[in-house]
């Protein structure tokens, strides 16, 4: 593997970046996530054994790995004492690996509080947010008055500082949102909990990777959510609240963006999107409501549906140029066995235009119909193949097309949940 490589979503989350993060991870000294918080979902299924993580990198199940949350990242306290109890009940000895920057912001009921009554405000035009406080976390760090892990571990300090932030928010959502304020009690004897559980993992994330680069260390970056959900160049207001692509590596970690070797984009056969937002692709159809069975495509975090559709080439040769993929990691091609016709998307069309890329604008991009070329299904199964070779032909055409439209190779194709049903590319690389 790269001695630094980013392992990103590339649609709208939830790709399996989990599953690949955990495959990618045998060779590597550090695991680090650097934007997001609890409302990502990655779901890692070993040998046969499901198990969701939030907050922490998936590299956590592996011996020797330490995993790194940067500055980038949102921290609920509550959330990530909660997912490393799940993990050290497992007998994973997850303080021994983690490791937390101090400057990472804060996570905090009222910031939970805030969401909720944010979206229900909104009604029908609500984004369709995890309600998990992550949106007004961020707000609190653009505004400057975030609380921080630095402030956690100073009590004197975090109790000054929660004084102010709390009058200011009790007061929105008071006064303006007409809900309950939120107590301060309750959140200094969280953070009192945290501070004693979590004062021996924090550290400087930037001086930490520093070192471990000049040591030669093998680091994997892992994002969350998916590049078209990015606050900047995602499908806007319908996006998270942090830079997804792969920009977001170095001002999330601090590590320098001259020092990352390759970017993997992870992407299912097909499409999905959970929440608010449009969503081209869509198949509101019985082939739909199959793949969505077909895949278990339940949100990891929330639990709500996942939307389904055609794979989107459009958005992906837009999502490619973004992050300045090096090869793609192609995931549940094994839903798509036994469809007699596969469908994708090659262009938009609106009124008398026709578009080769996502136009900015969202409302405009609702307005798109996808322009599909059409290709035959393999009616055999490809679940937990392991060798090109022993793909369909058919799935092998498929799979070709989806990186000529893109123009990024497929160096990864994922036939099932477990972590061995992979095939992985000579050099992560197709030469044909």
């Amino acid at each position: 593997m790269a001695k630094t490589m980013v392992i990103l979503g590339s649609q709208w989350g939830d790709e399996g970046k989990g599953k690949i993060v955990d495959l990618l991870t045998r060779h590597a000294q550090l695991v680090v996530r650097f934007q997001g918080g609890h409302n990502a979902g990655h779901t890692l299924v070993i040998d046969g054994n499901k198990l969701v993580l939030h907050l922490i990198p998936s590299g956590i199940l592996h011996e020797g790995v330490k995993c790194v949350l940067g500055q980038g990242v949102v921290i609920s306290p509550r959330a990530l004492m909660d997912e490393i109890d799940l993990l050290t009940n497992k007998g994973i000895p997850v303080l021994e690996r983690l490791l937390i920057s101090s400057a990472a912001t804060l996570v905090l009921p009222y910031h939970v509080a805030l969401d909720k009554a944010r979206e229900q405000a909104q009604g029908a035009k609500a984004v369709g947010t995890t309600c998990r406080g992550i949106g007004p976390a961020y707000e609190d760090k653009v505004a400057r008055r975030a609380l921080r892990m630095v402030d956690l571990m100073d009590p004197e300090q975090f109790e000054q500082k929660l004084d102010k932030i709390l009058e200011y928010h009790n007061f929105v959502l008071t006064q303006y949102y007409h809900v309950e304020p939120v107590a301060k009690e309750p959140i200094l004897k969280e953070a009192e909990e945290a501070r004693n559980r979590l004062k021996r993992v924090i550290t400087d994330v930037p001086a930490l990777l520093a070192a471990s680069y000049a040591d030669k260390a093998n680091i994997v970056f892992e994002g969350a959510q998916g590049a078209l959900l990015d606050i900047d160049h995602g499908t806007y207001p319908y996006v998270t609240s942090s830079n997804t692509t792969a920009g977001g590596v170095a001002t999330g970690s601090g590590f320098g963006p001259r020092f990352i070797d390759e970017i993997i984009g992870v992407t299912k056969a097909y499409c999905t999107r959970v929440g608010g937002g449009p969503f081209p692709t869509e198949l509101k159809d019985d082939i739909g409501k199959h793949i969505a069975q077909v895949g278990k495509e339940v949100g990891a975090t929330t639990g709500r549906p996942r939307r389904c559709g055609w794979f989107d080439a459009v958005a992906m040769r837009r999502s490619s140029q973004l992050n300045s993929l090096s090869w793609l990691a192609i995931t549940k091609l094994d839903v798509l066995d036994g469809l007699k016709e596969i469908k994708i998307c090659t262009r938009y069309r609106y009124q008398d235009q026709e578009w080769d890329v996502p136009p900015i604008d969202a409302e405009l991009l609702a307005k798109c119909e996808p322009v599909y070329e059409s290709w035959p299904g393999w009616q055999e199964s490809t679940q937990g193949l392991r060798a090109w070779d022993a793909l369909p032909v058919a799935a092998q055409k498929y799979l070709n097309r989806l990186a000529e439209l893109v123009g990024t190779p497929i160096g990864m194709v994922s036939t099932g949940a477990d972590r061995h049903d992979t095939i992985m590319l000579d050099h992560f690389t197709k030469q044909s």
